[in-house]
């Protein structure tokens, strides 16, 4: 990796950091295996994401939008956490304060052990009630019935993640600023940073005095912004970072 001796400055830095934020986004969930859905690689039977994904598509043909769904359920439940996940999950019991924040919708760093994660988009896994928003956890694959009705009071469910034209919870948003403005470092892995909001976390997080670690296969418009950029793959990176931490007999890391 030539990247290799830029690792010694920022293992300095996280041997003293105690409060860790990490962004993460579709590129991390990719070395899984899973794909972006968006564009050719997410296209169903004749229809795109963006045909799909809308509170409108929901009101005029619910059973349509949730086959989309099951067939995506049924693709994200064949993958499984890659090292860059359980590297993080890993680290939740190493820092005082560690917390994930994600773009991604498919579980995957809870599934490798991780337990404080803000979803920004929802859960794939997770139904909502229509009538009343109640949540359910729903491991189904295939779901048992589409389209899906609560069981307490007989309303349509829906998939728990934000739809094209729909806004974010805003307490989970104000949460993740806030971890944002108080970590000191953040780790921003596998997103583009062009999707606001959260493309404005790694900025907050910036101007509050963190540094930034950037991993990704390409250049994107936060790397002139950040302290240190690493191109390549997390699932190998991260690995690499944790070794790195180890040798420098961090406390907690046997």
């Amino acid at each position: 990796m030539k990247d290799d001796l830029l690792l010694d400055p920022l293992i300095d830095i996280l041997v003293n950091a105690k409060n860790i934020a990490v962004l993460t986004g579709a590129g991390i969930s990719a070395e899984s295996g899973i794909p972006t859905f968006r564009g050719e690689e997410g296209l169903w039977k004749q229809y795109r994401a963006e045909d799909l994904a809308t509170p409108g598509a929901f009101e005029n043909d619910p059973s349509l939008v949730w086959e989309w769904y099951d067939w995506r359920r049924g693709i994200i439940g064949s993958k499984d956490p890659n090292p860059g996940h359980f590297v993080l999950a890993s680290w939740e019991k190493d820092f005082p304060s560690f917390h994930i924040i994600t773009q991604n919708i498919d579980g995957l760093h809870q599934n490798a052990g991780s337990k404080n994660v803000l979803e920004l988009h929802g859960n794939i896994w997770k139904l909502r009630c229509t009538g009343k928003g109640t949540l359910f956890d729903d491991q189904n694959i295939p779901l048992e019935e589409i389209p899906p009705l609560c069981s307490d009071c007989g309303a349509l469910l829906r998939p728990h993640v934000v739809w094209f034209g729909e806004s974010l919870d805003m307490g989970i948003l104000n949460d993740a600023f806030l971890l944002s403005r108080e970590c000191n470092v953040m780790f921003v892995v596998g997103t583009s940073a062009v999707v606001q909001p959260a493309a404005s976390l790694p900025l907050t997080a910036r101007e509050s005095g963190a540094a930034i670690v950037e991993i990704n296969p390409d250049a994107t418009p936060l790397t002139a912004y950040v302290d240190f950029s690493f191109r390549g793959r997390s699932g190998e990176i991260l690995p690499l970072i944790d070794k790195k931490l180890i040798q420098a007999q961090k406390p907690g890391k046997d």
